[in-house]
């Protein structure tokens, strides 16, 4: 189901990258998957970017609006009703970064942190669009390094409603029977827990290859994750860290 146009509380609604250069961070992204542009107005000067593929929204992209924040991208949950959840998210230890507030008249969002640090929106849908997903050139996973792992698995599961399915080195995140997300505690040396999307290619090493060649950096790999796909953890030229992944298994998530 590649365009999705419902949104479950628990699953992953959007993606969105707050970069220091708006222009440069589009013309990246462009060049690597692909994807077309429509901006909309949003402050002078400063539209919001929708990042589409065959015209359906793909992610977003706007500039940060701190200059102490690093570029970042930042991945949605959808849920039932972003206020109480936003509540909730107090009291099992997290942090409101902002919000609850409405998003034009198309949703209701606020802005988290989990009680390790790392952030993550909410999203309540009211009339979003129809929106590309679990194909080349789009989201197909998040994924949550930290380094407290019994802590995330607690904290999401009473937050979100998630079920866990836990192995020795990774866990996923389950809405039903579907999987949505992934949990690993493997953070880069310095780095606070945070939450990376992972988006498809059709080749791994020849997407690493134009990634380096329009300013981009590899942090790990490519490498191969068996029965899965292969894989690479890069940034794009302002420092915004993500992963590709050429999936081995046609309909399979991570």
């Amino acid at each position: 189901m590649p365009v999705v146009t419902e949104f479950p509380q628990g699953t992953f609604c959007w993606v969105e990258l707050a970069t220091s250069d708006r222009k440069a961070a589009t013309d990246f992204y462009t060049k690597l998957f692909g994807w077309t542009v429509n901006e909309m107005p949003m402050e002078p000067d400063n539209p919001y970017v929708l990042l589409q593929k065959n015209g359906t929204n793909a992610a977003g992209l706007m500039k940060r609006p701190d200059e102490n924040i690093p570029p970042h991208w930042t991945s949605y949950v959808a849920v039932d009703d972003v206020d109480a959840s936003s509540e909730k998210v107090k009291s099992l230890g997290g942090k409101i970064i902002a919000g609850p507030f409405d998003a034009m008249d198309i949703g209701r969002m606020s802005f988290a942190a989990d009680p390790a640090g790392a952030i993550f929106a909410l999203w309540q849908v009211k009339k979003n669009g129809p929106y590309i997903r679990d194909e080349s050139n789009t989201l197909v996973w998040n994924e949550l390094m930290t380094n407290d792992v019994e802590g995330a698995r607690k904290f999401y599961t009473e937050l979100i409603g998630w079920t866990p399915k836990v192995s020795p080195e990774y866990t996923e995140w389950h809405v039903g029977e579907r999987a949505v997300g992934g949990l690993i505690d493997k953070l880069p040396p310095g780095a606070p827990p945070f939450w990376i999307p992972y988006f498809a290619v059709d080749h791994c090493d020849e997407s690493l290859e134009q990634l380096k060649s329009h300013g981009g950096s590899v942090h790990m790999g490519p490498m191969d994750i068996p029965g899965v796909g292969r894989f690479a953890v890069v940034a794009d030229p302002q420092g915004a860290s993500f992963c590709i992944i050429e999936m081995k298994l046609e309909e399979h998530h991570l």
